[in-house]
């Protein structure tokens, strides 16, 4: 994607999260604020793995928020996106009962869809036979149907998508949400990306490549982005969701802005499964696309919410990307060393983070960075956040097939 002769931006004027820093928003914000440690739990259901814990949502009871039935219908990742957009749009200060639903949108980065159903369902149909099976199933595992819920919920008729980029995806949808925007297709999009994938077949899979952190002897300590002991990510689940309107209908109607979407940049890079090219070839691009597109300088980016999975390669491999297109500059956080890596979600997490970051011009700290990885030569916050102006801020997100995905948000 290249640099276009006028900027667009976004408002973004709802947000909501849910996720394993907190239920809500301001609940989220405030641990991530901390950075005290990893928000981890052992999960029995994951015994005899050698990452036998995770990030759960804690004390989220979906009946309460979303009724019975519907629990009963949904996997739990649309229980928690539907959560996050109820969430939103309450804030958001948007009237559902008023809005014209033909020029709404929903677009959700989830790329595994109903995990938890599925074990469920197998388990059930090799214990008991297929007439054990529920007949919900296959609504309940359709990835598109994360998406799907939060449409039917607010009467959005407009596009309705869900979009799989792997740990990439909920950035993608929210640059997705913008270009819907820009084009004139919608006036509203609710926007972000939830997923729940902590079934013991998919963190057996990840902790059988190597990409989970073993340290189950201490595990608030066990998501290390940039420290020079990192040994993997976290398994996470969760969601954020946030309206996006044209900035011009929301200064309009007097809504409160909370930040500005700018800049969207998206790239691939061609080489390989699962390991990031050395080379960032392929994430320079998205994150100069995303630079263009907002008509910023390098050097006027104030800060940068990293992917920072806290694996021993990836951190490595963004820390030169963002040296040898940023510099030095920028402060850097990554917000897994409290979440975990919660795959689709997480660059909706993270670009709701940005967000706060901006209107509260305060850079949260890294979760566990004790000892800095000596070959990261960046302004890594640690400890401690910092209350500083932020005007910038870009939010990187890489899912494995080296699908690349950058958002810049500015100050409203």
């Amino acid at each position: 994607m290249g640099g276009r002769a006028e900027r667009f931006d976004a408002a973004i004027t709802g947000l909501g999260m849910v996720t394993p820093a907190g239920v809500g928003t301001a609940a989220s914000w405030e641990r991530i604020r901390e950075g005290a440690g990893t928000a981890a739990v052992t999960v029995p259901e994951l015994a005899g793995i050698a990452a036998d814990f995770a990030c759960r949502v804690q004390g989220f009871d979906p009946a309460a928020v979303l009724g019975r039935r519907r629990v009963l219908q949904f996997d739990r990742s649309s229980q928690l996106a539907l959560a996050a957009a109820l969430e939103a749009v309450a804030d958001s200060g948007l009237d559902p009962e008023s809005w014209d639903g033909a020029r709404v949108g929903v677009v959700l980065g989830n790329g595994i869809g109903g995990a938890q159903t599925w074990e469920t369902q197998h388990r059930r149909l090799l214990d008991s036979g297929p007439r054990r099976v529920s007949p919900r199933l296959i609504p309940m595992l359709s990835a598109n149907m994360t998406a799907g819920y939060v449409s039917m919920e607010f009467g959005a008729r407009g596009p309705s998508l869900v979009t799989a980029t792997a740990c990439a995806s909920g950035t993608t949808a929210i640059g997705t949400a913008r270009d819907l925007l820009r084009s004139g297709a919608c006036d509203v999009v609710i926007t972000g990306g939830a997923e729940a994938p902590l079934t013991p077949s998919l963190v057996a899979g990840f902790s059988q490549m190597g990409a989970l952190s073993r340290r189950s002897d201490d595990i608030r300590a066990a998501s290390r982005p940039f420290d020079a002991g990192r040994d993997g990510f976290v398994a996470a689940e969760g969601a954020a969701v946030l309206v996006l309107e044209r900035a011009a209908d929301a200064r309009a109607r007097g809504a409160r802005i909370r930040a500005m979407v700018s800049g969207f940049g998206a790239s691939a890079d061609a080489y390989h499964a699962t390991a990031p090219d050395p080379e960032c070839t392929g994430a320079a691009l998205a994150l100069r696309a995303a630079l263009a597109d907002a008509g910023v300088g390098p050097d006027e980016v104030d800060h940068v919410n990293a992917h920072g999975t806290a694996t021993v390669i990836n951190d490595a491999t963004e820390a030169r990307l963002i040296r040898e297109v940023l510099g030095d500059r920028a402060l850097v956080t990554s917000v897994k060393g409290v979440t975990g890596h919660s795959l689709s979600a997480a660059g909706a997490i993270e670009a709701a983070v940005a967000a706060l970051t901006l209107e509260e011009s305060f850079v949260p700290p890294t979760a566990n960075l004790e000892v800095p990885d000596p070959g990261i030569e960046l302004d890594v916050v640690a400890k401690e956040g910092r209350e500083t102006p932020v005007e910038v801020v870009v939010s990187n997100s890489f899912g494995f097939g080296g699908q690349n995905a950058v958002l810049l948000l500015t100050r409203s």
